[in-house]
């Protein structure tokens, strides 16, 4: 585990005016998106790559190489190898085999020399020159032309013994050395760091490790005139040429949908227009409005140009058969916003009396995907999710991973434990913490668990940490996103086995899987559905007839009068007692009412001081303001409060002039803001903007700040 995220090693790689930098996780490709976006960002060449340990048949540790991919061959190729090591393994771990690359696996006997990768070998410590020969000669069976020795100089004792033995090896077998440092980190000053995770990882104390921990603090990304200094030219220049070799990029990358879902005669787009319009005929048995009409057209387009048709039938289809099944389902979220989605019987919004916003679903301007999240029986979603599996197969659907990073607690504990600090000491700190900007971890808080915080011990585990917080702590899956793919799912990311049984993850979560444009399904599970399923079979029992979710009548005056009421008992989202004690003050009377009820009662909007304005502003007790006009577009139907992540998107696109691609990296933050922060930059450079290109009145300046901090800081997803 290293000690650096993959946006340090990028960014303090292009600080040192480095030319490529490769990533290299064990037996993974987790890292590699992120890495990438920032690569890009800082204009870095950057390269995929794998270090894996290889076994014999026997099971006995053979070599440890690092294969970096050449083109996008070579990249499925090591894709696919790491999906089999990883699928022969509990979660967690893997077993790589020499025969897989010898082309004796039966399930791939493709992936014979990895075409399309290149091979460093990285010789173990205490080797010696035979048995560096002897891998070395396989290397070059397997690799011809694409076999590397890798020389690193990690400043221990037997640095000279060791280079030796590398360059003797290499030399008689014909290979040539590259220079590396196996960095695990940006910088030296992470080697604590870099301790504490190893004692995580093994799950002992810091100061029983002994050998297991790095003898000194070399491994990081050393500057160009230190490198030029510790490796011969020869090693540098065969670094070079390996970086010039690897000319991948995940952008290559290009998501294909399955092809099964059209009928013969049929394209994508004709056959979604077929049944959009079938359904919009179901919708509307009295005729289609012309406003409808007009929407499902312009939504059409937009999903041709983007080349989305396929996305949608295949959650059309998954919805299809869950009807078929009696399984109640619903589509939210941003979806909601979409008439085609109304008329494929994905959602229940209806266009006709809803002012949708199409654009906060998809956007040519944006390029990114759709996400259609669907709701089904909580009791029977399984069901859906075997459809899948059996619809597509193993090989082609696998569920969506979620990184989970350390939080307060979790880095409070693992670090606390790994320092040595007494169990129930860590226990009552993690479970008591709380701080401020200022201080993560308060003082008062440290002397209720009587911790001094000067002392040296209790100082580096509040630093560390921090500093971890963040930090990938294990892959696991998501609660229903699937990622469906043509053919093979493991040529375009790593398919692993997850904990639970009968389920696959990739490695990537739904972050990666949205900036590489790679689409997933989700197929969710609410309990809420199931128990409206049984009122709605109740009261057909009671009727003598049918009764759907579409048929419950819309805006009824005496279901409101009871929300008014806060009589809400059970009631999905408007139940707990939070919202049970706003329902009479706010007074909803129609559904949009109940769309802002259910987003204001939230931490964020409450800690950033936006609910007394919009309740005062409501009953006409404080006088409705807009900085500008460009602001009073953008949140009208809010009273001047942005409470929505689409109105912080246009305040910005409409008063500050930000592009689209800037207005989507903003939503971005603001989504990820408690995972990553970073917000703080974006809510500056939004209030300079509108400062310098938009007149405001003098008395809204000082307000500003404080209602678009509040919008930015906590605006709901």
């Amino acid at each position: 585990m290293g000690a650096s995220q993959p946006e340090e090693l990028v960014r303090r790689a292009a600080a040192k005016l480095y030319t490529a930098l490769a990533l290299t996780d064990e037996c993974s490709v987790a890292g590699v998106v992120r890495a990438h976006l920032e690569a890009r960002e800082c204009g870095i060449h950057f390269i995929v790559g794998s270090e894996i340990h290889f076994k014999t048949a026997g099971g006995v540790p053979f070599a440890r190489l690092v294969l970096l991919a050449q083109d996008r061959r070579g990249y499925g190729n090591l894709s696919e190898l790491i999906t089999l090591a990883r699928r022969r393994a509990e979660k967690g771990s893997y077993d790589a085999r020499i025969a897989d690359l010898e082309g004796k696996t039966a399930k791939a006997p493709h992936l014979a020399g990895l075409p399309g990768c290149l091979a460093l070998l990285i010789p173990e410590k205490d080797a010696t020159v035979e048995s560096i020969f002897g891998q070395c000669m396989w290397l070059r069976t397997w690799f011809p032309d694409r076999a590397w020795v890798a020389g690193p100089r990690p400043l221990e004792i037997d640095d000279d013994l060791r280079c030796w033995t590398i360059e003797e090896a290499a030399a008689r077998a014909g290979l040539r050395i590259v220079a590396t440092s196996s960095a695990l980190m940006h910088t030296k000053m992470r080697k604590a760091l870099q301790d504490t995770l190893t004692a995580v990882r093994i799950g002992r104390p810091v100061q029983t490790c002994g050998y297991e921990l790095r003898s000194n603090g070399e491994q990081y990304l050393r500057g160009r005139a230190l490198l030029a200094e510790l490796f011969p030219s020869e090693w540098m220049r065969e670094t070079i040429e390996v970086a010039r070799r690897c000319t991948f990029s995940l952008e290559e990358l290009r998501y294909e949908y399955p092809e099964e879902l059209v009928p013969p005669g049929e394209t994508a787009a004709s056959h979604l227009r077929k049944l959009t319009y079938a359904g919009a005929e179901a919708r509307f048995p009295k005729g289609l409005p012309a406003k409808v009409r007009a929407q499902i057209e312009h939504e059409l387009k937009i999903i041709a140009e983007l080349q989305y048709e396929a996305y949608f039938l295949t959650v059309e289809d998954n919805v299809r058969f869950a009807r078929s099944r009696n399984i109640l389902c619903q589509g939210r979220g941003s979806a909601a916003n979409s008439a085609v989605c109304y008329c494929l019987g994905v959602t229940e919004v209806d266009p006709a009396r809803m002012n949708v916003l199409f654009e906060r679903f998809i956007s040519v301007e944006r390029k990114e995907p759709p996400d259609i999240d669907i709701d089904f029986e909580h009791q029977r979603r399984e069901e859906v999710m075997q459809y899948i599996f059996r619809k597509y197969g193993r090989d082609r659907a696998a569920i969506t991973g979620v990184v989970t990073s350390y939080r307060t607690k979790s880095a409070l504990r693992d670090v606390g434990k790994a320092l040595g600090f007494p169990i129930g000491t860590v226990e009552r700190l993690a479970k008591t913490a709380y701080g401020n900007e200022e201080q993560w971890i308060s003082d008062a808080c440290l002397q209720e668990n009587e911790l001094d915080r000067n002392a040296h011990l209790v100082d580096l585990w509040l630093n560390l940490a921090k500093t971890v917080r963040g930090f990938p702590r294990h892959l696991s899956q998501h609660t229903g996103g699937f990622v469906i793919a043509r053919d093979k799912l493991s040529r375009l990311v790593p398919v692993e086995n997850a904990a639970m049984e009968d389920r696959n993850v990739v490695q990537w979560d739904k972050d990666d899987l949205d900036a590489l444009g790679l689409i997933k399904v989700d197929v969710l599970a609410l309990g809420m559905l199931t128990a409206i399923h049984r009122a709605l079979d109740f009261i057909a029992l009671k009727r003598g007839a049918p009764m759907r979710m579409q048929d419950v009548p819309a805006e009824d005056p005496v279901t409101y009068a009871m929300i008014q009421k806060a009589d809400t008992v059970g009631v999905f989202q408007i139940e707990s007692r939070a919202q049970m004690t706003m329902l009479p003050r706010l007074k909803p009377e129609r559904f949009y009412d109940l769309v802002i009820q259910v987003a204001i009662v939230r931490p964020g909007p409450i800690q950033g001081g936006m609910v007394h304005p919009y309740l005062r502003r409501r009953a006409g007790e404080e006088r409705i303001e807009y900085p500008s006009e460009d602001i009073k577009i953008a949140t009208e139907r809010t009273l001047g409060i942005p409470l929505f992540q689409e109105q912080v998107m246009q305040i910005a696109m409409l008063a500050a002039d930000f592009t689209a691609c800037e207005a989507d990296h903003l939503r971005r933050a603001m989504g990820a803001w408690r995972k990553r922060g970073g917000l703080e930059a974006h809510q500056r450079k939004l209030i300079q903007r509108m400062l310098a290109q938009r007149p405001l009145r003098a008395d809204c300046v000082e307000k500003l700040p404080r209602i678009l901090g509040a919008g930015l800081r906590f605006a709901c997803p």
